[in-house]
């Protein structure tokens, strides 16, 4: 036969009870799940739900198409190569981009209809339309909301927070605190729907819209090495949310053709006004060449020696170069001096030193940002104050970087002017014709040669402003992500409210339970001392209850004092003495009011309803508490009056001419007859008393002539009364009081038993709610009870 798994019952059991521990607070755990359930019910409809929308977009990364248009970097007109997409991120979503957008679309302006639970905005078809007559400075940074309420196709009631309701009609002019406003009625169709309903107007200034928009864009890249954009929003109006993306996106495109063009034009007019200058040039070389052959009837003249004119021709070409250089740099800097304000520069106009190209790349960008932000704001706002340092900063270092170039320039054509004199002193030695008309052909190269350089420049200048592309190209347009709500999750919120109403309540229960330090039933008493019998347990009694159980009495108490009665014949016969009987009984505890009266009284009843002859002894000289057996709780203080001059313990305790039959008095109780001994009059020395030899005597001739002694005796902490006449105890009861005495009280009673100061120690939990009740409560109390509840009776 296989052997059962005890260690497995033991788990399976110690869960039941961890289970059970948590059931009976089963009115707080339903409690809170209606309180979260409600919470998320009202949450759920009063909140306003969000849609998402969504898009994408890749950034373009422009390179020359041929070898024909490889000039385009050389302008820097076109972006480069390597354009951070991050940077594009910011540049899409920076303020003046959403600003536009806001302003093209008018999502500052929004119409509700005021619902019951939730306002609904009313996106596109409009019932109305506002107009406000003030100037749009001053709109645009207002903040403003009004409500009204069609009456019918023609009028229309108004009134603001700070405003008494009037009727108007649409069309009228109504004064309000940002200005005067105009309300015009929409399609007949649509305005009828919302006669007699209430709408809200509202006016937000396009700073604040664009902060809340910022805010609610999210942008990001597909992965690491992505030119991909994606771009989401959330808005209660998922129509609203598209058209908002895709606005954003078109107003980024537009203006980066924009700027593309602006700098394109601002090249082709630098090169226009230098041609113009070096074609009058050119003019007069040509006319001096035809003079000079004219005057001199010259039609081909020999060239000099293959070896100067080598040379000559080498040094002519560097002198071209220099000067050709220096016209440049010169002209750069005639344009940055006479500047009053700032405008784009040419880029990439032939100058060697790239530092100038950088330099004035960065400046052409500051200039752009500055014109954008100058079209929503003014000179003195602190960030184009800002920039309009930095380009001062960047003019005077192109300043001097150009001052720096002409002298280097100039020293450079002066040597070379020199070589070329050397050279041509020995050509002059030819005929002085033949060298004059030389350097008339020499000049009219020079300045023909910067002629058509210009000239190409041009028209590659033009070919850029006509294909200026977007910076991006629209991968995804605006679309619905979800036609859902995503915000609020409705099962999310119905099952963290779920979770939630559970978890608070077992939070609770464990929060307290780890920081209680109180007994609570005789269960948890005996994981404590598992070495001292644990007997029993009385259950908490509730205003109403009888506090004396009556013969035959089948309540709850009754029956736990039944199963007291008999674990203490157990304990008694056990530890009995076959020479003398083991009958004598103390009942004791801590302190004051832990219920050792109240077990006392009605173990001495249950024992009496076995037909045995019981004596009950009011040891507790100091503080006697059996009114139970004469009274009311409520008549107490009038019964102890009553019995405090009656002859009693402390009488013959004192006076060695009382025996045991003088201060013995019989008591019918609920149909019980019992012999008690009270505790007699107070005297002053009542320790002394219980250590004359006399108790002991008196516990003798007891223990022989009744069945069972009990003897209700003072609390152990605050005397020593009872440790004085413990020895003379077969069985010591200790009383715990549950929800009262503390776990570390406990120690107190198990150190007297280990020091051997008592034995035969046994307690009992009183006053336990029917909750706790251990085994007994749950199998055994009421068990045969035909009491039929109140409303089968």
């Amino acid at each position: 036969m296989a052997k059962p798994n005890f260690s497995s019952f033991k788990h399976k059991n110690d869960l039941k009870i961890l289970f059970a521990k948590y059931l009976k607070h089963k009115f707080w755990f339903l409690l809170s799940l209606v309180v979260f359930m409600t919470a998320s019910y009202l949450y759920i409809t009063y909140t306003v739900p969000k849609y998402q929308a969504g898009a994408s977009v890749q950034i373009i990364e422009e390179k020359s198409a041929s070898s024909q248009l490889r000039f385009f970097s050389d302008l820097d007109i076109l972006p480069g190569a390597n354009k951070n997409v991050e940077d594009e991120i910011e540049v899409i979503r920076s303020r003046p981009n959403l600003i536009e957008a806001i302003r093209n679309l008018s999502l500052n302006k929004k119409i509700y209809h005021l619902g019951k639970f939730r306002d609904t905005e009313i996106y596109k078809n409009n019932p109305i339309n506002f107009t406000f007559l003030s100037k749009d400075s001053l709109v645009n940074d207002s903040k403003f909301s009004c409500f009204i309420v069609p009456l019918s196709g023609t009028k229309f009631s108004f009134w603001t927070e700070d405003d008494k309701q009037r009727e108007f009609t649409f069309g009228d002019e109504i004064e309000t605190g940002t200005g005067k406003i105009t309300i015009l009625p929409e399609e007949s169709s649509v305005l009828n729907a919302y006669v007699g309903k209430r709408l809200k107007i509202e006016l937000l200034p396009f700073n604040e819209a664009a902060m809340h928009y910022a805010g609610a864009l999210k942008m990001g890249i597909k992965d690491r090495y992505s030119s991909v954009i994606d771009l989401s929003i959330q808005d209660p109006v998922q129509e609203k949310a598209i058209d908002f993306l895709n606005e954003l996106v078109n107003v980024y495109n537009v203006n980066g053709q924009n700027d593309k063009k602006v700098i394109a034009d601002r090249t082709a007019e630098f090169i226009d006004d230098r041609i113009a200058g070096i074609y009058n040039d050119l003019s007069a070389a040509d006319q001096s060449a035809q003079d000079f052959k004219s005057g001199r009837g010259l039609t081909d003249i020999r060239s000099q020696s293959d070896i100067n004119l080598n040379i000559s021709a080498a040094s002519q070409k560097e002198l071209q170069n220099a000067q050709i250089k220096l016209q440049l740099a010169e002209g750069m800097k005639d344009i940055l001096d006479s500047q009053e304000d700032y405008k784009i520069l040419p880029s990439n106009i032939g100058l060697d030193d790239p530092s100038i190209t950088s330099t004035t790349a960065r400046f052409n960008q500051l200039v752009l940002e500055r014109e954008r932000l100058l079209k929503s704001s003014n000179r003195k706002n602190p960030v184009i104050v800002n920039i309009d340092e930095q380009l001062e900063n960047i003019r005077l270092g192109m300043q001097s970087s150009l001052n720096g170039m002409t002298n280097n320039l100039n020293l450079r054509v002066n040597n070379l002017s020199s070589q070329v004199a050397t050279v041509n002193s020995k050509i002059y030695s030819a005929p002085r014709n033949e060298r004059a008309l030389r350097d008339i052909t020499r000049k009219q190269q020079t300045v023909e040669s910067l002629y058509l350089y210009l000239l190409q420049k041009k028209e590659e200048a033009q070919i850029a402003y006509a294909s200026a592309s977007p910076n991006s190209k629209i991968v995804n347009p605006g679309f619905a992500s979800s036609k859902f709500p995503v915000s609020p999750k409705k099962p999310i919120i119905v099952l963290f409210s779920l979770i939630l109403s559970f978890l608070l309540p077992i939070g609770i229960i464990y929060g307290l339970e780890l920081f209680d330090d109180k007994v609570h039933n005789s269960h948890s008493l005996s994981k404590l001392i598992s070495d001292i019998p644990v007997i029993g347990e009385l259950p908490r009694l509730k205003t109403k209850d009888a506090k004396l159980v009556k013969k035959d009495d089948r309540s709850v108490l009754a029956e736990a004092l039944r199963i007291i009665r008999t674990n203490i014949d157990y304990l008694l016969q056990t530890n009995a003495d076959k020479e003398k009987p083991a009958n004598v009984i103390f009942i004791t505890s801590n302190l004051p009011k832990e219920g050792k009266t109240f077990l006392s009284t009605n173990l001495a009843m249950i024992f009496a309803n076995s037909y045995k002859k019981i004596l009950l002894i009011g040891a507790d000289i100091r503080n006697p508490k059996f009114h139970a057996l004469y009274g009311e709780e409520n008549e107490k203080a009038a019964v102890n009056e009553k019995l405090k001059d009656k002859v009693g313990l402390t009488n013959y305790l004192f006076d060695d001419s009382l025996t045991m039959s003088d201060i013995v008095n019989k008591h019918d109780v609920n149909g019980n007859t019992l012999d008690v001994i009270l505790s007699g009059k107070s005297f002053p020395n009542p320790s002394e008393l219980l250590m004359n030899g006399r108790m002991k005597i008196l516990l003798e001739k007891a223990s022989k002539r009744y069945d069972y002694v009990l003897v209700d005796t003072a609390p152990m902490m605050p005397v020593t009364d009872t440790l004085l006449i413990s020895k003379f105890a077969n069985l010591m009861i200790y009383v715990l009081r549950a929800g009262k005495t503390n776990v570390s009280d406990i120690d107190f009673p198990v150190q007297l038993k280990t020091d051997g100061k008592i034995a035969n120690l046994a307690f009992v939990v009183n006053s336990v709610k029917s909750s706790e009740l251990g085994y007994g409560g749950k199998y055994g109390y009421g068990y045969g009870n035909k009491d039929k509840k109140w409303w089968k009776r």
